[in-house]
């Protein structure tokens, strides 16, 4: 594999793990997606970098807090390392009104400034319209998938026309997978 592919930025909820109207609010309630787990996997192994980025404003609402926050991401780190695979970095941007909340590309901004590296050729795979103007805004190659809310916000008339649209993170690591190989 050449390496065009670096870096991967994934929104978590409804990408990673199942989302929730009510927010993921404990361990118990994050669960994932079949196959997600899986995909990381791939994309370590491929040496691809794989960053998150996510909202998680559930934190400002007061329906959780760090602390459990960090107990989940460690339920979601421990379930990946099964598979072998692992999260380069996760960055979160509870703030309603921020400059790092998608769909305004600060977070972005954060990870290469703080992961110090270049996300020019990166890929932001996502499940919303918040996350499509994120990686369009940042010069990241937008990529939706239907999981989470990503079936309604595929018919979205703002999303780019030309945007791949997958079934899930399975089927977009597989299709940036073999395009890096070609």
């Amino acid at each position: 594999m050449d390496n065009k592919l670096k870096t991967v930025v994934l929104d978590r909820d409804g990408v990673i793990n199942e989302e929730s109207d009510e927010f993921i609010k404990s361990p118990e309630e994050w669960v994932p997606i079949e196959g997600s787990l899986e995909a990381i996997s791939r994309l370590n192994h491929a040496k691809v970098k794989v960053f998150i980025a996510s909202n998680q404003s559930g934190i400002v609402r007061k329906l959780l807090d760090y602390e459990i926050l960090n107990e989940i991401h460690r339920k979601m780190l421990s379930e990946l390392a099964q598979y072998g695979g692992h999260i380069d970095g996760i960055f979160v941007c509870p703030d309603l009104e921020s400059e790092c909340r998608k769909p305004k590309p600060g977070m972005l901004a954060d990870i290469e400034r703080r992961a110090g590296l270049s996300l020019k050729q990166a890929s932001l795979i996502g499940d919303s319209l918040r996350d499509i103007q994120a990686a369009t805004a940042y010069g990241l190659e937008p990529i939706l998938v239907k999981t989470g809310n990503g079936a309604v916000t595929s018919h979205n008339k703002q999303l780019p026309r030309e945007m791949p649209i997958f079934e899930n993170l399975a089927e977009a690591v597989n299709f940036l997978l073999t395009r890096a190989m070609n």
